[in-house]
């Protein structure tokens, strides 16, 4: 009987991995070519440096330009606008100088009109007062100044002489006394009597002199408002 065999196997180590080859790299362009390609980087990154410097040196004079010439555009429109306002005020002058010169008028107006006296009222009165036969045939008065009191009474508003004549020799006294109650009088006295021939003739007319003062009660206050405003 024959014994059953198996052929042995026999287990072998594994193979070690094979070691890994480096290839060193070696430059083989000559020193003068790596040099120049070098010199070439170098140039290419100045130049796009320049050309950046160029390029932000163009658009900063770019924007100083158009704002130089906004500013022109600017000044030549109000240097127009200014030339157009002197026109119209010099057409307008004409008007200004004749609305001073009314405003000066209506100023003077005023100051002379302020002292303004109610001659008819005055002479009215005067008349009235005197005997017959006399007439109020002069007078040499003074404004006074205009009025500034509250009491009319206070100030004179005229100041001088009047005349009187008749045709007859008069007593003076009751007259300058009459004279003296009309309203608005401050003053009346007698200063001379004087007579003359009329004609040459024998016939006399008889001449009195009173110094006269009445007080602003007379004043009309016509422009009043205007002067003391």
């Amino acid at each position: 009987m024959m014994a059953h065999t198996e052929p042995l196997q026999r287990s072998l180590p594994a193979s070690p991995p094979a070691p890994s080859i480096i290839v060193p790299r070696v430059n083989l362009l000559p020193r003068a070519e790596s040099q120049r390609r070098e010199r070439d980087v170098l140039v290419r990154r100045w130049a796009v440096g320049l050309l950046a410097v160029i390029a932000v040196v163009a658009i900063a004079s770019a924007g100083a330009f158009w704002l130089k010439w906004s500013a022109e555009q600017r000044l030549a429109a109000d240097q127009l606008r200014s030339s157009e306002l002197l026109t119209e005020l010099a057409s307008l002058s004409d008007v200004s100088r004749a609305l001073s010169l009314r405003t000066d008028l209506e100023g003077f107006r005023a100051d002379a009109m302020v002292s303004d006296v109610s001659w008819t009222t005055l002479f009215s009165d005067l008349s009235a007062a005197l005997p017959a036969g006399v007439a109020v045939t002069g007078f040499d008065l003074t404004a006074g100044a205009a009025p500034t009191a509250d009491d009319p009474e206070a100030e004179l508003a005229l100041g001088g002489t009047l005349e009187l004549r008749s045709s007859t020799p008069i007593d003076i006294a009751p007259t300058v006394r009459s004279l003296r109650e009309l309203p608005g009088v401050a003053l009346m006295d007698p200063l001379e009597v004087t007579s003359e021939l009329i004609g040459g003739g024998d016939q006399r007319i008889y001449i009195y002199r009173l110094r006269a003062a009445f007080d602003q009660t007379l004043y009309t206050g016509a422009f009043a408002e205007e002067a003391l405003g």
